[in-house]
């Protein structure tokens, strides 16, 4: 069973995993010496195993294997010194939340505990612990593992690879364990198998919680304070993962750095990068953060949000709002999503993509990979990502080269990550007005706040230019309840004698009774439908009814699955009578969709 970062019911309770090898030891430390006979009956083994795993002992000085010169006398095993055996500590307090998943066969719990009413809970996770000597024992194992496991720099740093490198590597690990535990359960041996993964191919400590989906951020500051995370559902938490020492922080930055073909060193102490994943990663060694080592990293959304979660789950946005934008999206409208750090832009635009026809071909911009598009529109997609420069400078491929790129490779629509600078929107307006549809983001508060943003320096944008944004949607998190809303629905218009650019406020939220009120009709919206589409005014609100049909049934049908929700779209571009049928008559998807 692989159930990598899945959440399921409950698992099997967690406790300590002991071998042979600890009784071995803890038998030796109260006898002294024993010979190899006497330890093959305690363990178990054969005269052979216990002496091979007494041998790998030896070379980590917990015991001495004496072999006497005389025949007549039996090989003998001593006891050179013992380990102290650490108690681990409970999180106690009141059981907030509780929930289980497994990460390379590896059980992980996770409780969310309030210690008491006036602190914040503490996000506690446990996977099951190995005992003293067995955990000794693996870490000398490690060497000679590495050894049957030479990694090629391509190997860790392409996609497909990098898969088949860590599944090789979790078969060649479990075969050096059966060599030693050959009568331990399978279960337990994929279980060790998969913590000696997690310490030595992953990030250790850190891996059951970039398992976890619930996870947004996961912040290492230092040493000397827990590992913190932001928690979908809780926020930030503080958790019961502490790092070592500094070197511990200093090794899982470096582990990284070299998983991506980077480096992060004392003379470059800062790491910006992303992992395969899609997840960012930002390192920094002290003292430019002068407490100690930090690593920061905001995960990738495993599971893609989708329509269907904004007007449900999330209530991000109301039905209304979403069949306007799905009408938008399908006439080539061009899209600016605004908001803060943490507004839930990226996702609004990953969401927002899935309404593009599949016969369309989509090229993709960004620093980070986190667009992600159903299945069926993967043939006519190219997702491009920059590549900062190697440690001497070279190799750096920046947005506005990818965009000049874009342009000679005869896009339908443009799905840029972030307008930031003068040159990139440069580009980019220019491509809008010879006929590409754009999907950007850009850090804003309102649309007011964007129309200043993309007029004023450093972007600089001519007003009659920023006229072919047709609509803007803001984005805000009310950080007191930890929610992500759309806060605006608006579109832009050119005023008087052509000059003066003005807001159009279609919808907007209201944070008092959380519903979208609309403000004003959209004006120029329906104008460029009946430009280019030649549909009536009446038949503009017929389609607009029939989406929010659409959305309604497929929320009822529970259709949140991001390849559920292409599939729709794929039918309807296809099929849409069929479709509108289908909501209407409140149609099982099963008999509609291969889904």
């Amino acid at each position: 069973m692989r159930l990598n970062g899945k959440m399921v019911k409950k698992v099997e309770k967690i406790g300590s995993i002991s071998t042979p090898i600890d009784e071995m030891v803890r038998e030796l430390a109260k006898k002294k010496s024993l010979s190899l006979n006497e330890l093959s009956a305690l363990t178990g083994w054969s005269i052979e195993e216990v002496e091979s795993t007494a041998l790998v002992l030896e070379k980590i000085g917990i015991v001495d294997v004496h072999y006497p010169t005389l025949i007549t006398k039996k090989p003998m095993v001593t006891i050179q010194k013992t380990i102290e055996e650490k108690k681990t500590t409970q999180t106690t307090g009141t059981k907030i939340d509780e929930y289980s998943f497994f990460v390379d066969f590896v059980p992980v719990s996770v409780k969310i505990i309030s210690p008491s009413e006036e602190e914040r809970p503490v996000y506690s996770v446990e996977v099951p612990a190995v005992d003293t000597y067995t955990k000794a024992f693996l870490q000398e194992l490690k060497e000679s593992i590495t050894d049957k496991i030479p990694m090629d720099a391509i190997e860790v740093t392409d996609e497909k690879k990098s898969t088949e490198l860590k599944a090789k590597f979790f078969e060649i690990t479990k075969a050096e364990l059966k060599k030693f535990l050959a009568n331990c359960p399978e279960s337990k041996l994929n279980i060790l198998a998969g913590l000696i993964l997690h310490s030595m191919y992953g990030l250790g400590k850190i891996e059951p919680l970039m398992a976890d989906a619930l996870l947004e951020e996961i912040a290492v500051n230092s040493s000397n304070s827990p590992v913190v995370v932001y928690h979908r559902k809780h926020g930030w938490l503080k958790t019961n993962v502490f790092m070592e020492s500094e070197e511990e922080i200093y090794n899982y930055a470096s582990q990284i750095a070299r998983n991506v073909g980077r480096e992060i060193t004392t003379l470059n102490p800062v790491l910006d990068a992303h992992l395969l994943t899609g997840d960012r990663v930002n390192a920094t060694l002290n003292p430019i953060t002068s407490l100690g080592n930090t690593i920061t990293i905001r995960k990738f959304a495993r599971r893609p949000w989708t329509i269907i979660d904004f007007i449900g789950k999330s209530r991000a946005m109301n039905t209304q709002m979403a069949a306007l934008l799905w009408l938008g999206v399908q006439y080539e409208m061009n899209l600016l999503i605004a908001g803060g750090t943490a507004s839930g832009k990226t996702s609004t635009l990953n969401v927002l993509s899935a309404f593009i026809p599949s016969y369309h071909r989509i090229i993709s911009i960004e620093d980070v990979r986190e667009i992600m598009l159903p299945k069926h529109m993967h043939a006519n997609w190219v997702p491009m990502t920059t590549r900062n420069p190697n440690p001497e400078g070279k190799g750096e491929v920046t947005m506005l080269e990818l965009m000049q790129s874009s342009l000679r490779m005869r896009p339908d629509r443009i799905i840029l990550g972030e307008i930031r600078r003068h040159r990139e929107a440069e580009v980019l307006f220019e491509a809008m007005h010879t006929g590409h549809s754009i999907y950007s983001t850009i850090h804003a508060n309102s649309s007011g706040q964007v129309l200043r943003r993309l007029i004023e320096p450093p972007i600089s944008i001519p007003p009659l230019e920023v006229e072919a944004i047709d609509l803007v949607l803001v984005q805000y998190r009310d950080r007191r309840q930890n929610i992500r809303k759309t806060f605006e629905l608006a579109e832009i218009e050119t005023g008087v004698n052509n000059q003066q650019l003005s807001v159009n406020t279609i919808f907007k939220w209201s944070p008092r009774d959380d519903t979208w009120e609309q403000i004003n009709p959209p004006e120029k919206f329906v104008r460029n439908l009946n430009m280019h589409t030649g549909m009536t005014n009446d038949e503009i609100q017929a389609e607009l009814d029939d989406r929010a049909a659409i959305l309604d049934w497929m929320q009822k049908n529970s259709l949140t699955e991001i390849n559920q929700v292409g599939s729709v779209m794929n039918l309807f571009y296809n099929n849409p009578k069929k479709v509108k049928n289908a909501a209407k008559k409140n149609t099982d998807p099963k008999n509609l969709l291969e889904v």
